[in-house]
């Protein structure tokens, strides 16, 4: 691999990527380059921190606050789950159910439980289920994920 970088005034950050073949690992660096800044505010012991979409596993809503959870801290979000909804489009953040969204960049493996239900484990051993209505959503992602 190559890198090259150059300062071009007057325009606005731009970055292309090459490749001999469009595989996995250029899928990879093509969704991680678009999740770049992107992110979101939480708050956890009296301190209000940004969070880069790369760093959330899931966000969910439980009794109507929501709460965005990274590979070992939980923070609570005071926007809506529709406020996280319109600003996660074009990013790994996927609707898992209609309180919960799941990046797909820490999916480690997903199966099938019981009522036609899945269940998705993430790289840090979590685990969560995935509705029916989201259902097919979730495999085309997974299998797109594989290949």
């Amino acid at each position: 691999m190559r890198v090259e970088q150059r300062q071009v005034k007057d325009q606005p950050l731009t970055v292309i990527v090459e490749y001999p073949e469009y595989d996995r690992s250029v899928e990879r660096l093509i969704s991680r380059i678009k999740n770049i800044g992107i992110g979101f505010t939480g708050k956890a012991d009296g301190k209000t921190v940004s969070i880069d979409i790369s760093e959330i596993y899931y966000i969910e809503n439980v009794e109507r606050k929501t709460f965005i959870y990274s590979r070992k801290d939980v923070y609570r979000y005071d926007g809506s789950m529709s406020d996280i909804d319109s600003a996660i489009a074009d990013t790994d953040l996927v609707r898992i159910s209609r309180t919960c969204f799941m990046n797909v960049s820490h999916l480690k493996e997903i199966m099938q439980i019981k009522n036609s239900h899945l269940e998705a484990v993430l790289d840090n051993g979590e685990k969560l289920i995935v509705s029916r209505k989201y259902l097919k959503d979730i495999k085309k992602i997974f299998r797109r994920k594989l290949l």
